[in-house]
C-alpha cells in the first residue's frame, strides 16, 4: 500500500504560479507518477504523467504550461505550474501507477482555485 499525499494547492490570481508536491510513504521507483484533475460539474482529467525513466506526457491545455518532475530519492513528485488561467481551477490529485504489478493507487486531492 502506498499513501500519497499533496501539497501546494491554493488560490492564486491568473498569471501566477504555484508548485504542487505528492508525497508517497514509500518508493516511488516502480511506478508511473501522474497528476490528474477534476473540476466541479467534470470528469477528472489527465493533466501529466511522467514514467519511471523520465518520459513525460501532458493535456493539450497544460503544454508549455505545467511540468511534472520527480525525485525518486525523495519519493516525491511535483506538478509545476505557471501562467495559470480560470480554466485550471480544480481539485488536483496525484497517482501513482504500476499496471504490471496491478497496484494503482491515488492521493486525497489538493484544491487549486485560479481567480481574481
Amino acid at each position: 500500500q502506498v499513501q500519497l499525499v499533496e501539497s501546494g494547492g491554493g488560490l492564486v490570481q491568473p498569471g501566477g504560479s504555484l508548485r504542487l508536491s505528492c508525497a508517497a510513504s514509500t518508493s516511488i521507483g516502480i511506478y508511473v507518477m501522474g497528476w490528474y484533475r477534476q473540476a466541479p460539474g467534470k470528469q477528472r482529467e489527465l493533466v501529466a504523467t511522467i514514467t519511471t525513466g523520465g518520459r513525460t506526457n501532458y493535456a493539450d491545455s497544460v503544454k508549455g504550461r505545467f511540468t511534472i518532475s520527480r525525485d525518486n530519492a525523495k519519493n516525491t513528485a511535483y506538478l509545476q505550474m505557471i501562467t495559470l488561467k480560470p480554466e485550471d481551477t480544480a481539485v488536483y490529485y496525484c497517482d501513482a501507477d504500476a499496471p504490471l504489478l496491478k497496484r494503482h493507487y491515488w492521493g486525497q486531492g489538493t484544491q487549486v482555485t485560479v481567480s481574481s
